[in-house]
């Protein structure tokens, strides 16, 4: 039986982005392997049937526990002698090429969720983390990106290949699947009789810009709406003071995090996606495929999905009066949202699982 290893830092990575392509390898008769810091296992790993390869991790590329893990993940790989390596995360994708380069293990891939350095990141993120990619690509047979910009500058590597998929992808068709009442399920969430229920799905963090969205309902000149928040984290209590100041707290419902996401989407009417960061958001194809007009920051990921004035807008993640007009050109226009709501459903299919799965078959097979 053929045997690979995926390699991570975090244990969650494997059943929030894995589970996939663990399927596909499934079938084509591998044995899993998954090694990573394995500290928040919990029923949804148990369920992937994969065999643990703990060792001790660290997310930051600065921390010398690091220096442990690679000799600990280096005797993983030795003991054994695996037929492929799949890494993921940047130190996941450090220690274990250099791993597999010291004992001459191959082929090895590299899936990039999003480079750390992108159009407009801090300049340390290039000075660290592009000169640490491009270094290590020598040592990789595979770069697999999600997104067209980390695409291209990904084929000015050294990799032997590279490749690109649409992320994770998304169940393209499950929204059509939603059966709920849609006015009882707005009224349980609070949306006004008649008002536009704006969405926005993300971890309240200053990368998800959940301000920007703020400042722009506060200049709208449509005063009948709600905006949606899905979400925690620790900028929850400095947006909710920035919804007073604003003096639009009353239209503002903080949900926290959901387990009903397909429900809030079928019952909202435009999706808001301010973010400064991303790779290949699943939150806007999620609400792409419930049929939503998107409003989103002009950034890589969102890029590959939206076209301006076709499935939305685009601005730049600070210009919240852009936001604001594009917000107020839609929210008044019903035919308008319904007509980039069908675009977008039918662009999605692009990006299904399906696809994904597809795509990560035909590499598996090819090596």
């Amino acid at each position: 039986m053929k045997r690979i290893l995926i390699v991570s830092t975090v244990s969650r990575q494997f059943y929030l982005f894995e589970q996939g392509n663990i399927e596909v390898l499934k079938t084509l008769g591998y044995e899993v392997h998954c090694a990573a810091n394995f500290e928040d296992a919990n029923e949804r790993l148990d369920a992937l049937d994969i065999i643990r390869q703990s060792f001790d991790i660290q997310r930051s590329p600065f921390s010398l526990k690091n220096i442990k893990a690679y000799d600990q993940l280096r005797k993983i790989m030795k003991s054994e002698n695996f037929d492929v390596i799949h890494c993921h995360s940047p130190m996941g994708g450090v220690l274990a090429r250099l791993a597999a380069k010291s004992l001459g293990s191959s082929p090895v891939i590299y899936t990039a969720h999003g480079f750390h350095f992108y159009d407009g990141a801090p300049h340390k993120n290039w000075l660290v983390y592009y000169n640490i990619e491009k270094y290590l690509s020598k040592y990789t047979d595979i770069i697999v990106t999600i997104n067209k910009e980390d695409y291209e500058r990904a084929k000015t590597f050294s990799s032997k290949k590279v490749i690109a998929v649409p992320g994770i992808g998304v169940d393209s068709d499950k929204f059509d699947c939603v059966n709920i009442d849609r006015n009882k399920k707005r009224e349980e969430l609070g949306i006004p009789d008649g008002a536009v229920a704006f969405l926005t799905i993300g971890e309240m963090i200053k990368r998800k810009n959940h301000e920007t969205a703020l400042r722009a309902l506060a200049e709208l000149e449509h005063k009948n709406f709600v905006l949606l928040i899905c979400g925690k984290g620790e900028l929850k209590h400095y947006l909710e003071e920035l919804s007073q100041k604003l003096g639009i707290s009353d239209k503002v419902k903080f949900l926290g995090f959901r387990n009903d996401i397909p429900e809030i989407c079928v019952a909202s009417d435009i999706f808001v996606f301010p973010s400064y960061q991303e790779g290949l958001p699943v939150s806007v194809m999620e609400a792409m495929s419930a049929g939503l007009p998107i409003i989103a920051s002009r950034i890589r990921g969102n890029t590959d999905l939206i076209e301006n004035d076709c499935g939305g807008y685009l601005h730049d993640p600070e210009d919240y009066l852009g936001f604001a007009k594009s917000m107020d050109k839609i929210i008044g226009n019903e035919k308008l949202r319904a007509k980039m709501g069908v675009r977008n459903k039918e662009e999605v299919k692009k990006y299904d699982k399906q696809v994904v799965k597809d795509t990560m078959r035909e590499l598996y097979e090819s090596l």
